[in-house]
């Protein structure tokens, strides 16, 4: 805790030490002072610390249907209300969603006021130990105060921004270029504390596990939940009976307070799967490290966990596996595979095929300007025609490797989690059969993805056709009458880096369901590819 305490107050003093450093440059160059920039910031970040857990309340309740109201069993209310007294955290207020995708995560202000959202998926499908290490990680978040922590963090990227703004707006109206220069070091400070508020969040999600292990006195209960949460591999699927007959010991939490957490992508990371009757079974070691290998070795990994609030989950395992000693258990998962390539010639390419259509597209920006203002029209007529068709053949390379339509082949979750060379670029055609458990965003009305499941595992199904208006009318009034079906999904399986398949059609039983995306797209680049070939002939 103490460790955590030091880097948590370094971190903060060369964030406010930035932004005083930024104040006095503004003094002496402009005269102006970022004092109201610092109390708007300040004023905003207050009203929404106090607001915001009324706000969620309202927004899961009508949103997700969460139910609050909830009961949940005994096991868990005794660990929640040892690790409580333990803490001085008063009890939580528990939500329930009525929903079989696992998911859980917490919100609120301090250790006194906030709550616990969790899914029916985390009762059905996590074993006992695994529920109370995930709630236990959530507990450490409110026990070391991330949620007041980072508040005060992100208070320093809000600000910079606002200096940025307001110096950007007021060297446009006047010829001051000192107004320029300090927005552009605003803007960039704003880009490195966010950065820096990032990692400050990554490092708590360690201690945060860390907190969990040392309640449960488990750790590779922590790191088999985390292997379902975090890559979706599952033990072999059993039957069970209906949820509605399946009796288990519950006690009412509904009196209870709350406590909360400050990240709310956290429940995006928990989105697990175990055997169906809860008993945890240990998955095959073989699959969890051929789901690491991506996060291994696969260039695209660094810059998404560089981007994330959570660390990546190969770099959890092993933290979690260096603790079992500690509590007379072997260590979870020791990553042995030997890298067989580089990858970074894959790497690179797919940064060339992002690269490549961007600067063709400001080529055809460059001519199309220079055709209104020259009188030498015919000329860069022709070179916005060709910077045009040239955006376009990009393009479609990159869309070729986003949407490859070879044989959809038929694969598992275990499959697929093992691919390295596949990213947000790169994907690879499956057909996967499974049942559906749930929605993408556990019981969110409005959420037009799925999560199906396999014998292996689970994945997310992202379901997009070209209109956003067509998504969530078919979330609406469509979405739920897929739920606990059986499917055959076809789709491009990608990582980027949460694994998931862009579905291309759905069948259950006789019934097909397509999705557009792939044809409104491939019209769109023939469409565009003949204006600027007619652009030639004009």
């Amino acid at each position: 805790m103490s460790k955590l305490v030091s880097i948590s107050l370094l971190t903060l003093t060369c964030l406010y030490g930035l932004l005083v450093a930024v104040a006095v440059l503004i003094c002496l160059i402009c005269g102006v002072s970022v004092i109201p920039a610092l109390i708007g910031g300040l004023i905003v970040l207050v009203i929404q610390f106090i607001i915001s857990p009324w706000l969620m309340d309202l927004t899961t309740k009508w949103l997700y249907k969460v139910d609050f109201n909830a009961e949940i069993p005994d096991y868990l209310v005794d660990f929640i209300n040892k690790v409580c007294k333990e803490h001085n955290i008063k009890y939580p207020k528990i939500g329930i969603i009525n929903d079989g995708n696992p998911n859980c995560y917490t919100y609120g202000r301090t250790k006194k006021d906030a709550r616990i959202i969790v899914t029916r998926g985390i009762f059905d499908l996590l074993s006992e130990n695994e529920v109370k290490a995930v709630i236990g990680h959530e507990l450490g978040h409110i026990a070391h105060y991330d949620m007041v922590v980072m508040t005060v963090a992100q208070l320093i990227p809000i600000v910079f921004y606002a200096i940025y703004e307001a110096c950007i707006d007021s060297s446009t109206d006047s010829d001051n270029n000192s107004n320029g220069i300090i927005a552009i070091i605003a803007y960039v400070l704003y880009v490195i504390s966010q950065y820096i508020v990032l990692w400050l969040s990554r490092t708590r999600e360690y201690f945060a596990d860390s907190f969990s292990i040392d309640k449960t006195k488990n750790p590779n209960a922590l790191a088999e939940a985390l292997v379902k949460i975090g890559y979706g591999l599952t033990t072999a699927k059993e039957e069970t009976v209906n949820e509605k007959e399946k009796p288990i010991k519950k006690r009412d939490v509904s009196s209870v307070k709350g406590l909360g957490i400050f990240d709310k992508n956290t429940s995006k990371m928990l989105v697990a799967c175990s055997s169906c009757d809860g008993v945890s079974t240990s998955i095959n070691k073989k699959a969890i490290k051929n789901a690491m290998k991506w996060e291994k070795w696969n260039y695209w990994a660094k810059w998404y966990e560089f981007n994330s609030t959570h660390p990546l989950i190969s770099k959890r395992l092993e933290a979690i596996s260096k603790r079992s000693k500690e509590f007379n258990q072997k260590p979870y998962i020791v990553f042995d595979l030997v890298k067989p390539e580089s990858y970074a010639d894959d790497f690179a390419l797919e940064l060339l095929l992002i690269f490549l259509p961007t600067v063709s597209l400001i080529s055809a920006f460059v001519f199309f300007f220079l055709m209104l203002a020259s009188e030498d029209y015919q000329t860069y007529k022709i070179g916005l025609a060709i910077s045009g068709m040239l955006f376009v053949l990009f393009r479609y390379l990159l869309f070729r490797r986003k949407y490859k339509m070879s044989k959809f082949i038929p694969s598992t979750v275990e499959d697929l989690l093992s691919e390295v060379k596949v990213s947000s670029v790169t994907s690879i055609p499956c057909e996967v059969r499974g049942n559906i458990i749930g929605r993408g965003d556990a019981g969110y009305i409005f959420s037009e993805d799925f999560v199906i499941r396999d014998n292996t595992g689970i994945m997310l199904l992202d379901y997009n056709q070209p209109l956003w208006i067509i998504n969530k009318i078919f979330a609406y009034f469509k979405a739920k009458t897929f739920i606990d079906k059986d499917i055959i999904i076809k789709g491009w399986y990608r990582r980027s880096p949460v694994p998931y398949i862009e579905i291309y059609q759905m069948q259950i039983e006789k019934n097909v369901k397509k999705v557009y995306t792939y044809i409104f797209k491939t019209i769109g680049l023939i469409l565009l590819f003949a204006i600027c070939v007619a652009l030639l002939f004009i």
